[in-house]
């Protein structure tokens, strides 16, 4: 009341157009202001996380079954979507990457020399990335952590494979004396600049994690969706971490290596929700293979002991073998405005399935070449019953050493053919060949149209020349 009367006083006449005049002058951007919309409410686009680890086996975590292991945050992360028990991928490094972000078996990519220290091939201009792919369709992207798909020519980095920004390794962290016999500095990049050589290993995962948890902070205060890959060195060989983590765990170093990327995981999620994004990011976690068993002699170097390796839990063989403990991987993704939580799976899934997914879940753009993964959010959100994947090619060193066809798995890299149905029987125990002789056939058959596909060849055991 006193302030009406106010105004219209002749004393008060000041004070009332002063009060129009800020009325006029912000009003506008009050009104934009509060119509501006939230970044989870401006796009239907996900944001999109990536945590890739390095050499965690099957059995190296508590949900999938570790007895001393601890990984709640991992575990979290499953509870809130799916976890896979049948996501299978290559067994090493560079062909699980390259499936990852380019949604192919490594054949068909012509990288044009090895990528690690001293290689010089790297991935092709006409291959199209997953973070290309979503860059193109309006997404902000970063990277931190280990590369291996080249570096010996800036192109090939990642800031020149579709990541704004990248703080990370070239390739794996065993690349140096004395486990590798090279001379090329094991140093860490901000873009295509070495920033630090020699590296600290021990403050690695930490460095990442802050890397993360800076870019997610930064973008979600913006409107465009953002996609972030963080691909750790650890559990890789040799194993690091900080004083903070060490003796925490039940399980030795290599538990309490396993336990700090398990802190990694919870700090990337508790960013999430802080930022208020968490409802639509999509969070992907996976490792890149199967546990490093059987070290060759130059690994077991500077302190390298034979249990600071992992676990493939029931599985046989490890990493660069075709049995499933060097391809079926822990493999967990979550969506909570799109995918049902507390789902567990055995269908099919495999890693170039997820640079589809992720890719059409975005909104971009499919490449115009043939791709080997499938769009499997329809079985996820639970809108179809099944994947859509009935079949897995295990190549090695230019060669199809095994094929997975429903439910059965030939293995031909032995003098007699391995069957296996992996239904019944997971741990590849019990040869079923003999008794399936058309089915070993059958599949057979089939390994030659994929290699000839992709243009390498079905393994041939070399013969016995002891026999002759």
């Amino acid at each position: 009341m006193d302030f009406s009367t106010k105004c219209y006083t002749k004393k008060g006449r000041g004070t009332l157009q002063y009060a129009l005049i800020i009325v006029i002058v912000f009003l506008p951007a009050l009104l934009l202001n509060s119509c501006t919309p939230t970044q989870e409410e401006a796009s239907d686009q996900p944001n999109i996380v990536v945590l890739f680890v390095d050499d965690v086996g099957y059995g190296d975590l508590s949900s999938y079954g570790h007895p001393t292991i601890r990984t709640p945050n991992i575990d979290g992360l499953a509870g809130q979507g799916v976890r896979f028990t049948s996501f299978v991928t290559a067994m090493w490094c560079t062909p699980s990457r390259t499936q990852l972000l380019t949604g192919r078996y490594m054949p068909r990519v012509n990288f044009d020399g090895h990528t690690g220290a001293g290689g010089t091939g790297g991935l092709p201009e006409n291959e199209l990335t997953l973070a290309e792919g979503l860059k193109a369709a309006g997404y902000n992207t970063g990277m931190a952590g280990k590369w291996h798909l080249g570096y010996k020519q800036e192109k090939f980095l990642p800031v020149n494979q579709g990541f704004d920004s990248w703080f990370g390794m070239p390739y794996s962290n065993d690349y140096r004396k004395p486990w590798v016999q090279t001379d090329e500095p094991l140093a860490l990049y901000r873009g295509t600049e070495i920033v630090e050589h020699p590296i600290n290993q021990n403050t690695l995962t930490t460095r990442y994690t802050e890397e993360a948890v800076s870019f997610i902070s930064e973008q979600s205060s913006q409107n465009n969706p953002f996609f972030f890959y963080l691909a750790y060195n650890m559990a890789h060989l040799p194993i690091h971490t900080t004083e903070k983590f060490r003796g925490q765990s039940r399980a030795g170093l290599y538990g309490d290596v396993i336990e700090t990327l398990d802190w990694s995981v919870g700090q990337v999620l508790q960013t999430l929700e802080e930022e208020g994004v968490a409802e639509n990011t999509i969070v992907f976690f996976a490792s890149d293979n199967g546990p490093w068993l059987n070290l060759p002699k130059r690994m077991r170097q500077e302190g390298i002991k034979p249990w600071h390796q992992g676990s493939a839990g029931h599985l046989r063989g490890y990493k660069h073998t075709s049995y499933e403990g060097g391809n079926r991987v822990p493999g967990i993704i979550s969506w909570p405005r799109q995918i049902p939580s507390g789902q567990v799976t055995d269908e099919l899934v495999a890693m170039p399935d997820i640079f589809r997914t992720l890719l059409e879940a975005g909104d971009g753009e499919l490449p115009d070449h043939k791709l080997d993964g499938y769009n499997v959010m329809p079985f996820l959100s639970g809108e179809v019953d099944s994947s859509p994947r009935e079949e897995y090619a295990y190549f090695r060193n230019g060669q199809l050493e095994a094929m997975r066809v429903g439910e059965w798995k030939l293995r031909v890299v032995l003098d007699k053919p391995e069957l296996f149905n992996l239904q019944v029987d997971p741990g590849e125990q019990f040869n079923r060949a003999e008794d399936q002789p058309e089915r070993v056939e059958d599949i057979r058959a089939r390994m030659e149209e994929v290699a000839d596909d992709a243009g390498w060849q079905v393994y041939e055991p070399p013969e016995d020349t002891t026999k002759q």
